[in-house]
């Protein structure tokens, strides 16, 4: 369910314009789910509560193209080379695993929700699958979890205060959201466990009040997101963290048509290396040459 909200400078995929316009329909889109979720939770209260669901799956559905849109967005940046990760740990374990994992996490709450509107309409007569929606219930919101406590792990030295604080602004209600919506799994689930109800019956009102209470805090941080997006899209970029170990000056040069044979941290060791061995051997020549007035002195 997280967004996850970079800070980085290397979104550089696509022409300015279009980019912009990919991130404002991104962040939109994410917003428009939240309040599509909200709806949901509370149709839930209705005389119709299937029409809860179906409007679940279609918020869960467009959060999952709005992380596949982050993914793609963080791969492009870096021209889907993979091997640069190993050159900022960080891109590897937080930029592309949680989109990753709130990818996955979504899909299980949207097969959880698919499986009881299946149910619901079959007329109960699938009892293994209710019990895997309920797991489905828990597991999705644990990863929501796990992503959001992994995406809150971004560290920006060199980015500005402002962006920081807009980050965190991001951040902290998509946490405590996504904790509400587990904690009302795990509530629904041991409520449903000693006792025998099938359909619309295994989502407690614990659970409907929790999602109402998480999908509030979803909204709160897409509203944020979306500020957040608009400031940085003014800010041109300048005051944004830069790839570390010398990937974003390989990809700029690699995009300008200059192919660099050695990254820059490994040319400054090599240039170390090389003044080392050139004074070593200057102290070793020293060292074995006999100065002329020695020479002279021993000839007398």
């Amino acid at each position: 369910m997280v967004k996850l909200a970079s800070a980085r400078e290397s979104r550089m995929y696509g022409p300015r314009l279009g980019r912009s316009r990919a991130e404002y329909m991104n962040a939109g889109l994410y917003l428009f789910s939240t309040i599509v979720l909200i709806c949901g939770f509370a149709a839930e209260f209705s005389w119709e509560p299937r029409s809860g669901l179906v409007l679940m799956l279609i918020a869960l559905g467009l959060i999952i193209l709005v992380n596949i849109h982050d993914l793609l967005a963080h791969l492009a940046a870096i021209d889907y080379r993979f091997a640069l990760m190993s050159f900022d740990p960080q891109l590897a374990l937080v930029e592309f695993s949680v989109p990753l994992v709130q990818i996955l996490g979504s899909l299980l709450f949207f097969l959880g929700i698919l499986f009881l509107f299946i149910e619901a309409e079959k007329g109960y007569g699938f009892f293994k699958m209710e019990r895997h929606a309920l797991g489905m219930l828990i597991a999705g919101p644990v990863l929501w979890v796990v992503g959001s406590v992994h995406n809150s792990c971004q560290i920006y030295e060199r980015a500005d205060t402002h962006v920081q604080i807009l980050q965190q602004s991001v951040h902290i209600p998509f946490l405590i959201g996504s904790v509400l919506f587990m904690v009302g799994a795990i509530l629904n689930g041991r409520e449903q466990s000693g006792v025998v109800r099938h359909g619309l019956h295994l989502l407690g009102k614990k659970w409907v009040w929790l999602g109402i209470c998480g999908s509030l805090m979803f909204m709160i941080g897409g509203l944020t997101n979306v500020v957040k997006v608009f400031k940085m899209q003014q800010m041109n970029g300048i005051r944004l963290e830069k790839l570390r170990g010398g990937v974003q000056d390989r990809l700029i040069e690699d995009r300008d048509g200059q192919v660099p044979l050695i990254i820059d941290e490994q040319r400054r060791k090599m240039e170390v290396d090389e003044i080392k061995a050139t004074a070593a051997a200057a102290v070793a020549g020293t060292k074995s040459r006999t100065p002329y007035k020695d020479v002279l002195l021993s000839r007398t």
